[in-house]
């Protein structure tokens, strides 16, 4: 009997090991199965998706996602007066169309849920177009007020003037476009299917929303090991999902990344716990977007401060203060805080250490640690960057400081009322006085002043003020003298006392400025292979100052590494410079070859003219002028309002005549009347933006190229007096005069 028992247990146990030990095969594909199919096992994380700002990112218009008032009303902005109403049951807007007419609009779906919600319609749709497939979606600027119940014009960042059909912020033109701005975020297993050729959209998804398969990856696979019959998870492909649990926050924190972060896409075949720096290019802290100190100023998302905080060093992740599901904060007021910084009795959410009245606004741990910013006009969010205030900081470099966006309130009253009215909120204050408004500017520097001295009452000794990268960065972008170093020492240090995105920032902002003392750097961060993968792809682009020889020696190796956006910079740089011409036959070849990669990359936002103008030059450098042709007459068809795909077609065509006889006439021919469609499109950006050197750089060659030569100076003058210290301006205008003065002698 002993003996049978032990056959027996031998033989079960056999059996549970050959259970665990079988395991799907290598290379099988999950696909997306939909929100139906999770429902059944995971009830009480699906009760707590539904009604969140995922669940209802987007929706068919119905009675009961419409929150608008389409019940006849009239809305009036810019002199038209825009009237919403019903038409059976379809939501129907009257409001001008890309014609400049008055026109009735059906609305298709719905955006968003609060505090605002937008209006979207279908455009392109063709008779033979499959139900599940949608063209091209334009988002409404007229957007309904959730909270105040109200329709309000949703207008882009300080433009105050009525935006003309042809301009591409117009709600018809290609920035209010949901496939180009919105969609990726907004659904599930999205497909934008841009053709470019027809210049049509060809857009499906699984699931109109944010669902669960956006974030846990495809479930099929999860599905049938969940409904099989063995006693284990799938040995190879463990449960079958993203494992978004673990020691390190970053799987689940590049999740969250790729829908809150500003971005462009390198790989459009991202899923839910995939490396978000394979996939994605996080845009770097420029001035128009973030504060020298990396606080926030434009829209940025989230993910580009919080990876600057001490939380993100720390381990901590999206999860810890907000619940996966409903996203609402896992804690009400300070105890999200509290809840985790528990150290001896009394130490934070007391006056002592915030110095204000207990249950009071100033009392809040956020509005001290995380002060918002209000965009889209009714849209508070949150810096994540998670920071200790420091008034000192906005006394030495002029940056933003929570004690000073409430304070600023105390000195209202004595400000212009036209100067009041304008300054809603202290965001407004911020940037009117960076435009040039003296009064603000001064009533700001006394409030940070005032807050500073405050905290030095308070903390005294104790007070924290260590150095900080903003420094360091507001000095270069000053001038000052000094800055240089300061900016490579930034560089230099560690993650742990500088984040990778600030010396990203830093390292970028010195090549682009052409300073040859960052190129030794750029070289050292190179060689370093754990180093961020931002660092490095800066310190690529800063080969774009080294010489041919250089780039060639350093950067061809690159082509192989581990991280999809080196290799692919170091492809452009060596191409883009020339430096591809010091390579030997077969590593030209093998440069060639990943230009590919280089091209599907830019293609993943293949209905921008940007995209096509990026590639057509690259290609041209590589000799293919018949693929850049192609590239450049694709990006003047997808956006034939913008800028720059003439003027360079024009310049290649130039260049081509001078090789081909028999049409050399026809291609200067058609470069002359590639600079007359331009023209009046550049001068329509150098109208828009005044102040932009550059542009008024650009309009003046262009003027110079028409033979307007009086036009040109006066325009390549602006440029130089708006920017001094850019030598190519100076010399253009010293060029040109020289030009004119010659020719009024020769008369």
């Amino acid at each position: 009997m002993p003996l049978a028992i032990g056959g027996l247990i031998l033989l079960l146990g056999g059996g549970v090991f050959a259970d665990y030990w079988s395991a799907k095969p290598a290379g099988i594909e999950a696909q997306f199965v939909g929100r139906s199919a999770c429902i059944d096992c995971h009830r009480d994380q699906a009760e707590a998706f539904k009604g969140s700002h995922h669940d209802l990112a987007m929706d068919v218009a119905t009675d009961e996602t419409v929150l608008g008032d389409f019940n006849d009303v009239t809305f009036e902005h810019d002199g038209l007066v825009n009237r919403m109403y019903r038409d059976g049951e379809r939501f129907m807007v009257y409001t001008e169309g890309p014609s400049g007419k008055m026109e009735d609009f059906e609305v298709k779906y719905v955006f968003g849920v609060t505090p605002l919600q937008q209006y979207m319609v279908e455009f392109d749709r063709s008779d033979d177009m499959p139900e599940n497939e949608l063209s091209r979606l334009q988002v409404l600027r007229i957007s309904w007020d959730t909270k105040a119940k109200r329709w309000f014009y949703l207008r882009p960042p300080d433009v105050n003037d009525k935006l003309e059909p042809d301009d591409p912020l117009h709600w018809t033109g290609i920035a209010q476009r949901w496939q180009t701005m919105c969609a990726d975020c907004h659904s599930t297993n999205l497909k934008t299917n841009f053709d470019p050729k027809a210049n049509r959209y060809h857009t499906t998804f699984s699931e109109i929303d944010v669902s669960c398969e956006a974030c846990h990856g495809p479930g099929s696979m999860h599905v049938e090991l969940a409904n099989s019959k063995s006693l284990f998870w799938d040995r190879r492909y463990g449960y079958g999902l993203t494992k978004l649990k673990g020691e390190s926050n970053e799987p689940q924190i590049q999740t969250c990344a790729p829908c809150h972060s500003r971005r462009g896409v390198l790989d459009g075949n991202f899923h839910g716990g995939d490396t978000y720096f394979d996939h994605y290019a996080l845009e770097l802290m420029s001035p128009a977007t973030y504060h020298a100190d990396g606080q926030i100023k434009d829209e940025v998302y989230v993910f580009g401060s919080f990876i600057q905080s001490k939380m993100y060093h720390k381990n901590i992740r999206c999860s810890d203060c907000h619940d996966p599901h409903s996203l609402e904060l896992k804690h009400k007021g300070n105890e999200t805080c509290t809840s985790c910084h528990q150290h001896a009795a009394g130490k934070y959410d007391v006056p002592s250490h915030h110095h204000h009245v207990p249950g009071t606004e100033g009392a809040m741990c956020v509005n001290c640690h995380m002060p918002h910013t209000t965009y889209m006009e009714v849209d508070p969010r949150r810096d994540h960057s998670l920071r200790i205030p420091r008034p000192d900081l906005s006394v030495k470099i002029g940056t933003p400081n929570a004690c000073s966006s409430c304070h600023v309130e105390d000195v209202r009253k004595d400000l212009d009322p036209a100067t009041s009215e304008k300054a809603k909120e202290y965001a407004d204050w911020l940037r009117l006085a960076e435009m040039g408004n003296d009064e603000l500017a001064e009533a700001i520097a006394k409030v940070d002043k005032w807050c500073d001295d405050a905290c030095e009452k308070w903390y005294g000794e104790q007070r924290a003020t260590p150095p900080h990268f903003g420094e360091a960065i507001a000095a270069f972008r000053a001038g000052k003298a000094g800055a240089v170093d300061a900016m490579i020492e930034l560089v230099k240090e560690t993650d742990d006392k500088v984040p990778a995105y600030a010396r990203a920032t830093a390292l970028s902002e010195l090549g682009q400025s052409g300073v040859a003392e960052a190129l030794p750097v750029a070289r050292e961060m190179l060689k370093n292979e754990t180093e961020h993968p931002l660092v490095r792809t800066a310190a690529v682009s800063v080969y774009m100052m080294a010489s041919p020889e250089r780039i060639a020696k350093d950067l061809f190796p690159l082509i192989e590494d581990e991280s999809k956006p080196v290799r692919d910079e170091a492809t452009r740089v060596m191409i883009a410079t020339g430096a591809l011409r010091q390579l030997d036959e077969n590593k030209r070849s093998q440069v060639e070859l990943a230009a590919r990669n280089v091209k599907a990359t830019l293609m993943n936002a293949s209905d921008r003219a940007g995209a096509h103008m990026a590639w057509a030059s690259l290609a041209e450098q590589l000799g293919r002028y018949g693929e850049s042709i192609e590239s450049y007459q694709d990006a003047i068809r997808i956006e034939p309002h913008t800028t720059g795909a003439r003027s360079n077609f024009a310049e290649l065509l130039d260049t081509l005549a001078q090789s081909n006889g028999p049409q050399a006439a026809e291609m200067t021919a058609l470069a002359k009347q590639l600079r007359a469609a331009e023209l009046p499109l550049i001068a329509r950006d150098a109208g828009l933006v005044p102040e932009n050197a550059h542009l008024q750089y650009r309009y003046g060659l262009a003027l110079y190229q028409a033979g307007k030569y009086g036009e040109s100076l006066t325009q390549l003058e602006k440029a130089a007096e708006l920017a001094p210290e850019v030598e190519i301006y100076r010399t253009a205008v010293r060029l040109l005069k020289e030009k004119i003065a010659e020719e009024s002698e020769g008369e």
